[in-house]
């Protein structure tokens, strides 16, 4: 399955109450798992961005999974397809 890389920013809303971000992330996981993602890690950040997600889907999936979250007016995000050092040596013996 792809990789993904989400970089999450609060929004003012998501700041405001980030004490709640916790159980937040919880409902994030269990929805991502009904949507047929897996949530590989989790790490919040200090710096130009709060959260660093990694996931593990199809690209379709994660985006309904952003969109349904973002919606709610917490976050914002950033996604980019990671690849692992294997899949980046396949793709360069291509060139």
């Amino acid at each position: 399955m792809p990789t993904f890389v989400t970089l999450v920013n609060f929004t003012d809303q998501g700041i405001k109450t980030v004490k709640e971000s916790p159980e937040r992330l919880q409902a994030f996981k269990a929805m991502a798992e009904k949507m047929g993602l897996k949530v590989k890690d989790v790490y919040y950040t200090v710096g130009s961005c709060d959260i660093v997600t990694i996931t593990e889907g199809t690209g379709e999936a994660l985006t309904a999974a952003l969109l349904k979250i973002g919606s709610m007016g917490n976050i914002r995000t950033q996604t980019m397809r990671g690849f692992s050092p294997e899949e980046f040596k396949k793709i360069v013996a291509t060139i």
